[in-house]
């Protein structure tokens, strides 16, 4: 990891599907993706996101399959 990495201030952010991911404060949000409200260094929002994201699958699969009465 670079030196430029781990001093860059990062925030969790989600999209409509309930993904996450990490970007860097102070660049634009790319469309269709909102702060989670978590900012830090990039290992505390790895782990917030790993305590936050526990279901992989998007929120209209998820959403799909409880329709249908599959689980998890």
């Amino acid at each position: 990891m670079s030196s430029q990495s781990a001093t860059t201030a990062h925030r969790v952010v989600y999209n409509a599907e309930e993904q996450y991911s990490i970007w860097p404060v102070g660049r634009e949000l790319p469309a269709g993706w909102a702060a989670e409200g978590t900012e830090g260094t990039r290992e505390e929002c790895l782990t917030r996101i790993n305590e936050v994201w526990t279901d992989m699958r998007p929120l209209s699969l998820r959403r799909r399959m409880e329709g249908q009465g599959v689980s998890a």
